[in-house]
């Protein structure tokens, strides 16, 4: 395990794990907890990047309370814009900052480090590897919702996608700064039309199984009303991507 660290850090493969996070304070501590060894493995550079997106909780306090614990953690703060805006903040940051790889996955703990480990091994291969979300344990009402965009996706793009919206996405952040160019910059669902722009143009998306737990803590911010209007902007955006695209 040793020789293999030492590899990746002769190679200088600067890894951001990036993370929104709002109202996540039952949670974050042990996602964090979770998520660091995946930092402390790979390269000196790499971070563990937070946004916090104006949580009305304590999660602030509780990251702040962390940052000494965790020498390569990295918070910022914004007002709220929800998660979207929270996610292209993170990707822009880890940019900005000299990453070479950028992996997202969200802080309400139902991704497993754990299965990190099978994209970065592929990493050479980015494109966009995705972990697809084989073994769902949110609910029915969920799955619906992602085999409901699926089929969106198929009849108004003429692309399949296994999970477009999926928590747990390695990029390479050279590639990753190109497809955000033809992104909206106040884009709601971004990871939904990042997949759209990698699957479209073949930047080569490769999808790896991985398990999905329920949220190990905390209350789910978005009920059915939230789902619905997300929907209605989800269709808005995808019309403004295909013009885009063309």
């Amino acid at each position: 395990m040793k020789q293999e660290s030492k590899k990746k850090t002769s190679l200088h493969e600067v890894l951001y794990v990036v993370m929104p996070a709002y109202n996540e304070e039952a949670n974050i501590g042990k996602v964090v907890e979770e998520w660091y060894p995946v930092i402390e493995d790979a390269c000196p550079g790499s971070r563990l990047l937070i946004v916090n997106d104006g949580s009305k909780d304590g999660t602030r306090e509780v990251l702040r309370s962390l940052l000494n614990k965790y020498p390569r953690l990295t918070v910022i703060t914004k007002k709220n814009g929800g998660h979207g805006q929270a996610v292209l903040t993170a990707y822009r940051k880890a940019i900005k900052s000299g990453a070479d790889y950028v992996f997202q996955t969200d802080s309400d703990g139902q991704t497993r480090p754990g299965e990190f480990r099978q994209l970065w091994e592929n990493r050479s291969e980015c494109g966009l590897l995705i972990g697809s979300r084989a073994g769902r344990q949110d609910g029915a009402g969920r799955v619906f919702v992602t085999r409901t965009l699926r089929m969106v996706l198929l009849l108004y793009y003429h692309v399949w996608v296994k999970d477009a919206n999926t928590p747990f996405r390695l990029m390479k952040a050279e590639e990753l700064k190109d497809v955000l160019g033809k992104i909206p910059k106040t884009s709601t669902v971004p990871n939904i039309l990042m997949t759209v722009v990698y699957t479209k143009e073949h930047r080569n998306v490769r999808y790896f199984p991985i398990t999905f737990r329920p949220r190990q803590g905390g209350k789910n911010s978005l009920n059915v009303r939230g789902i619905i209007k997300l929907g209605i902007k989800t269709i808005k955006e995808l019309k403004v991507l295909k013009r885009r695209l063309r």
